[in-house]
């Protein structure tokens, strides 16, 4: 079954962040990952207004995602984000 990173990002510093956007799309390929959402426009229907980034991308399963979040590509990006931004990232299944 698929599942979903789900991260909400909160950029504090634009210009360090963009090393970090550089380096997901690789970390994400080596593990078959695509992105279904990566910024974009966005408006709140329902709640509390929204400013962060919201990123999603699919993996085949939870061990593929969690090999993706622990893998030295991704934690090379996650070292370049360091001081660029506030993150949220949840893992979640998808419906059947």
């Amino acid at each position: 079954m698929a599942v979903y990173v789900i991260t909400r990002i909160e950029v504090t510093d634009p210009v360090r962040y963009e090393n970090y956007k550089a380096l997901t799309p690789e970390a994400v390929a080596a593990h078959d990952g695509r992105f279904i959402v990566r910024g974009g426009e966005m408006e709140v229907l329902e709640g509390e207004p929204e400013h962060r980034r919201v990123v999603v991308v699919e993996f085949a399963d939870m061990d593929t995602a969690r090999r993706f979040y622990d893998s030295e590509e991704y934690r090379a990006a996650r070292a370049a984000r360091e001081g660029a931004a506030n993150v949220q990232m949840i893992v979640v299944a998808g419906a059947d």
